[in-house]
């Protein structure tokens, strides 16, 4: 298998992922969230990290950090699309389409930067890399959700929680 079609099998992952993601958190918003539902997603996310004992997965320090800290700037946009609001008593995250556009303008960023980061390290190294990214975007992410999450479920009553926003 050549590395063009290598590159395109994981670009069409890339893009089937994404959508995946959208269509699973359009899916979610219908339901009350909680505390598990907010943290779990890091926590499966993070066994990802045994890939780093095969030798071929191995990157520098200095990538490593650097694809972390890419991450946690893609993450800006997520936690400031991610909203809730108060319904029957429960919480739930609330649909933005906002969201969908910032994921998918995410992944095309990331197809772009494959490309790029893919001259100077192999393929096994590329994905480390961009799963370090990944989940440098899915924790604070997920972390500054579990905060709004837990401000409003500390509060003394729903009643600072805002009602169902309009659609954006």
């Amino acid at each position: 298998m050549s590395s063009i079609d290598v590159q395109i099998i994981s670009s069409v992952v890339i893009v089937v992922m994404a959508l995946s993601v959208i269509f699973i958190r359009l899916k979610a918003a219908k339901h009350p969230t909680n505390a598990r539902k907010i943290l779990i997603p890091p926590l499966g996310m993070s066994t990802g990290f045994l890939m780093f004992v095969a030798k071929p997965t191995h990157i520098p320090v200095s990538y490593g950090i650097a694809a972390f800290l890419v991450g946690m700037l893609f993450s800006i946009p997520l936690i400031a699309s991610s909203k809730f609001y108060k319904a029957d008593g429960e919480i739930y995250l609330h649909r933005s389409r906002g969201f969908m556009f910032v994921l998918l303008a995410l992944v095309v960023i990331r197809l772009a930067l494959h490309g790029y980061i893919e001259q100077y390290v192999s393929l096994v190294q590329t994905g480390a890399v961009f799963f370090i990214l990944a989940f440098g975007m899915l924790l604070p992410w997920r972390i500054a959700m579990y905060l709004r999450y837990r401000k409003l479920i500390d509060s003394v009553s729903f009643s600072s929680v805002p009602d169902k926003p309009a659609e954006s």
